[in-house]
């Protein structure tokens, strides 16, 4: 069920169990969804020790929602589990930065995932190669024999391509089975398949297979997603065309520093990953399985860049658009044990892999234009420690109420917020 408005206005002043009630009514949610939110997400002992091994409890994180995303002309509430403050008002902020336009716009390919046979020890590594690909109709029928059901929903086996590598140790041949995995992330069904026909490859090549397992550089299964950004919205006050361009000039600029050196960029890409992994995590996501694909694709016939591109348009608006593998999925894996992962699909509303791909990837490019517009304003540091002062102010002993009061007095003081300051408001606070 998808909601009708994304934008909640005053939704950050409303307490936790008055948030998580505006969230259900408007997402539709169901009790026992309700009731895994309140019960902190929390898997049942049974559940987590189903799940991985030698289990001695679980560990929490927030689920917070960033509002104001508009994708494809629906709107979207998005629920992040992470631990970092800003991150969700960062995303938040920036996705109504470009309603003016329609908010964010996506182009995904189709969910085909790459499984890897590596085969040693051929006689001849061309003739083998030859071999398979005149074999190449009867390897796909045997895959697809492996999981009719996907067949069945559209999916399936649809390619085999076949490359040779030179190495230390003899050439090795290695087969690439390009597998449509629809709504699933597709790990179990490419794997399985690569194994299934292994003793065939054998048997065509003369040689030995060691290696039959899916590749996390997902390139036929990429997310894109762009946005456009008036010089208005990206001013401070929203309505200033000039301060607006200042800002989108600083933008493009930091993008470029992104894009030409490795070492902005890591911490570049970071970012943008904070909101598309926090996603992964609140949906039952193999995030790491995306980490790895989205650093990987980073580089992937290039110097290590940017994940996403930034300039200005003939109109002097910021355009900006982000392209990365996006290996997700709602059939199987952890989003079927987790009780608070399915409220969470619940909250989006999506019913298909290629929505969650999109809504992850909208998430990014929204992460990644906050933290690019901070670093060419006022700096990251400044809207990241107002919002990390909370926590700075419990490390100093404050509890209950001292938390909020202590955070508030810092802000409105402005100034650099440090853990000495911290320390000297709560002195002052308790002395009062």
């Amino acid at each position: 069920m998808s909601i009708e408005n994304s934008r909640i206005e005053g939704f950050y002043k409303l307490s936790v169990a008055e948030r998580r009630k505006k969230i259900a009514e408007i997402g539709g949610l169901s009790e026992s969804h309700v009731k895994a939110l309140a019960d902190s997400g929390e898997l049942s002992e049974d559940a987590a020790d189903r799940m991985i091994e030698n289990v001695i409890g679980t560990y929490s994180l927030p689920i917070g929602v960033a509002t104001n995303f508009v994708i494809d002309g629906e709107h979207y509430v998005i629920p992040f589990v992470l631990e970092e403050p800003s991150v969700v008002a960062a995303a938040s902020n920036m996705a109504k930065r470009c309603l003016t336009n329609g908010g964010f716009k996506s182009n995904n390919d189709d969910p085909v995932m790459i499984g890897q046979i590596q085969i040693v020890n051929c006689p001849d590594s061309k003739v083998a190669k030859d071999s398979i690909i005149m074999e190449r109709e009867n390897l796909i029928r045997m895959c697809n024999e492996v999981d009719p059901i996907l067949v069945k929903f559209g999916g399936g086996c649809k390619d085999i391509e076949v490359k040779i590598i030179e190495t230390d140790s003899g050439n090795m041949v290695i087969i690439h089975i390009l597998v449509d995995c629809r709504d699933a992330m597709g790990a179990n069904a490419v794997n399985t398949m690569a194994e299934s026909i292994a003793p065939k490859i054998e048997e065509i090549t003369g040689g030995t297979v060691i290696l039959r397992i899916i590749s996390n550089l997902a390139i036929h299964r990429l997310a894109r997603v762009s946005a456009i950004f008036t010089p208005e919205e990206m001013s401070d006050s929203g309505s200033d065309p000039e301060d607006g361009r200042e800002i989108i000039e600083g933008v493009i600029q930091a993008y470029h520093f992104a894009k030409a050196d490795p070492f902005r960029a890591t911490t570049h890409n970071k970012g943008i990953m904070n909101a598309i992994s926090a996603v992964a995590i609140a949906c039952g996501q193999d995030w790491r399985a995306i980490e790895s694909g989205a650093h990987s694709f980073a580089a992937h016939g290039r110097e290590y860049g940017s994940l996403t591109k930034w300039y200005k348009d003939g109109d002097g608006n910021l355009v900006g658009s982000i392209e990365l593998p996006m290996a997700v999925g709602l059939v199987g894996g952890a989003v079927r044990v987790h009780t608070a992962a399915q409220a969470n699909v619940e909250i989006l509303g999506i019913e298909t892999a290629d929505e969650l791909a999109k809504v992850m990837a909208a998430s990014g490019l929204a992460q990644n234009l906050g933290a690019l517009r901070a670093l060419a304003t006022v700096g990251i540091q400044a809207g990241h420690m107002k919002l990390h002062v909370r926590n700075m102010a419990v490390t100093a002993g404050a509890e209950g109420k001292e938390v909020d009061i202590v955070a508030n007095k810092l802000r409105e003081r402005g100034g650099r917020i440090t853990q000495a300051a911290v320390i000297e408001a709560l002195d002052e606070l308790r002395k009062e």
